[in-house]
């Protein structure tokens, strides 16, 4: 008879740190992998039960159950591989770990090659090392800090909208994707096929713009939609009476919309005034990240309009429409599923991090 597995029970902060391993794009997938795992050991599931659900194997799951229990999260990552001691001399090793957050005179980063031969080692020493020390000089990643002195509050009112759901209440994710641009490619592409990729020239003729009005329903995943000329906030106040028409007069409305000057304007005021089933959800300044309609224009971006051609408007407006009307026969809502409490911590990290790099080079 096999001996039962140890239990993990894991504390609050254990909890938050695997889940936000998991989560989080930047974990590595073998870290993530493992975390997993130990979230659903902590969940009471035997080892068979866990590598069924994570495709592996029992002694796998029991390798890493254990290592959490003896190490705890540290016990998950990857320790030194033994083998042959480095032969590079310890002023070399620093010289590529360190010198790799100052880049050289005109150049916004170091390569391997230049760093190579900064350091005097050889192009794949400095890539094992940049490797095992987590160094990825030639990634970016944009961001952006609210300065929203109200940050918070709108933060958690919308999140608190997808947590949970006013009951009798539709809640509609609102916005403009303005600017869609019908773009003809100059000369016909050739197609997928076996052995080459699609090929699209890189000049366009442009044939105009327009302006898609959507509101996600979070909880069916439905969209409504119009399409117009331009974003003022007379289109706004037109797509408003739309949804007041085309949903339930029973339920109220609550709409998460951005600060954009036209969702404010007197005469939608007015009207709002009119409707009081209307209630509105302001996201924080520079945080359309919180709007998740912003993802619905993702997908329709990279479906339908990025790589399309269009001779005209109406034949992109059309191309828009037929792909709504497919997505609303079957629609797939987007669930809300991130911890706030620790999107707020990242925020306040990068805020104080920010302020840091202004005091230093003030005082530069």
């Amino acid at each position: 008879m096999s001996r039962k597995a140890a239990p993990v029970i894991l504390d609050e902060s254990q909890r938050a740190a695997l889940l936000e391993l998991v989560r989080a794009d930047g974990t590595a997938q073998a870290l993530a992998f493992r975390a997993r795992i130990v979230l659903a050991c902590a969940a009471g599931r035997d080892d068979t039960q866990v590598a069924a659900q994570e495709h592996t194997t029992r002694p796998t799951v029991g390798l890493w159950r254990k290592r959490f229990l003896n190490a705890g999260i540290e016990g998950l990552r990857d320790g030194q591989r033994p083998g042959r001691p480095s032969t590079l001399p310890p002023k070399k090793i620093q010289t590529v770990l360190s010198a790799v957050v100052q880049p050289p005179p005109g150049r916004t980063r170091w390569s391997i090659r230049s760093m190579a031969r900064h350091a005097g080692v050889s192009k794949s020493r400095v890539q094992s090392l940049w490797a095992r020390n987590d160094l990825k000089p030639h990634l970016t990643r944009t961001f952006k800090l609210s300065n929203d002195p109200q940050f918070e509050p709108k933060f958690w009112d919308v999140i608190g909208l997808y947590l949970q759901p006013p009951q009798k209440a539709l809640v509609l994710c609102c916005d403009e994707k303005s600017q869609c641009q019908a773009l003809e490619r100059t000369q016909p592409g050739l197609p997928l096929g076996i052995g080459h990729i699609r090929t699209r020239t890189h000049d366009y003729t442009r044939h105009g713009t327009v302006t898609l009005f959507a509101a996600l329903d979070y909880l069916a995943g439905k969209v409504l939609s119009t399409t117009a000329a331009s974003h003022t906030h007379v289109e706004w106040l037109s797509f408003l009476k739309q949804i007041d028409r085309e949903t339930p007069h029973e339920l109220a409305l609550h709409l998460i919309i951005d600060n954009y000057a036209t969702h404010k304007h007197a005469r939608v005021r007015a009207w709002l005034e009119k409707h009081p089933r209307f209630h509105l959800h302001f996201t924080p300044t520079g945080s359309s990240w919180l709007n998740l309609v912003e993802r619905f224009f993702r997908d329709l971006t990279v479906d339908v309009v990025r790589d399309g051609s269009f001779g005209s408007v109406r034949e992109l407006t059309h191309a828009i429409e037929t792909y709504l009307a497919e997505r609303n026969l079957s629609p797939k809502p987007y669930r809300w599923r991130a911890d706030g409490a620790s999107i707020l911590r990242k925020i306040h990290a990068a805020r104080a991090v920010s302020v840091s790099e202004v005091i230093k080079g003030s005082a530069h």
